[in-house]
């Protein structure tokens, strides 16, 4: 019986060779990725059963990269393993279509009951943080409660690169647009926002998980 393929996507290299041991028993490893530009090119060429990913990554976050993966494929199945415990997060999450949000910390069989569950077409989420997320959901959204939901994928995608330092000039290039249509996002974020200069910009990026640098 041919066992479920995985593919891991996570920039910290001990993290992902941790996974590689931990699943290898139950799972097929297909490959290991470490930013998310790099997840959505695997994810196209080796089609997995389910990706594990973490949220924060160079080039694209987890959570932007599973959007537009889900524009491409909508049966695609990400479990998102992640050191954040906000509840912010896992809502970003699980409206952009997780099928697991599972806390580094876990107990590693959270982790292979997260994947189980993707592969049954069910939704996992860490029982740490599982009530308040749910309790989170059930709620009317508070834009002010998480800011970055004001933002487009298009412009969260530019300000990650904004904030790993690259120019308006190399982002165009990077996503086939125009020098001036960055400039366009940036002054539609910063007035969103209600922010005033680049170093606001990569502050708000980095406090909300957007980027790491």
């Amino acid at each position: 019986m041919q066992r479920p393929s995985v593919l891991l996507a996570d920039d910290h290299r001990l993290v992902a060779e941790g996974l590689k041991s931990l699943l290898s028993a139950e799972f097929d490893l297909v490959g290991v990725v470490e930013d998310g530009r790099a997840l959505i090119a695997a994810a196209r060429q080796l089609r997995p059963d389910v990706i594990v990913a973490d949220i924060t990554m160079p080039h694209l976050n987890g959570i932007d990269a599973l959007v537009q993966l889900k524009q491409e494929d909508p049966a695609v199945r990400v479990v998102f393993l992640t050191m954040h415990p906000e509840v912010a997060y896992a809502r970003r999450a699980l409206e952009a279509g997780a099928a697991g949000y599972v806390l580094k910390h876990s107990a590693p069989a959270e982790l292979t009951a997260a994947i189980r569950a993707a592969l049954a077409g069910k939704t996992y989420i860490s029982p740490a943080v599982a009530g308040e997320v749910l309790r989170a959901i059930k709620r009317e959204p508070d834009p002010a409660a998480d800011p970055v939901a004001a933002l487009t994928p298009r412009q969260r995608e530019i300000l990650q690169l904004l904030a790993e330092g690259r120019s308006a000039k190399e982002i165009a290039a990077l996503l086939a647009v125009s020098a001036r249509t960055v400039e366009f996002h940036k002054y539609q974020m910063m007035e969103k926002l209600e922010l005033h200069t680049n170093a606001e910009l990569v502050h708000f990026a980095l406090k909300h998980g957007i980027s790491e640098i």
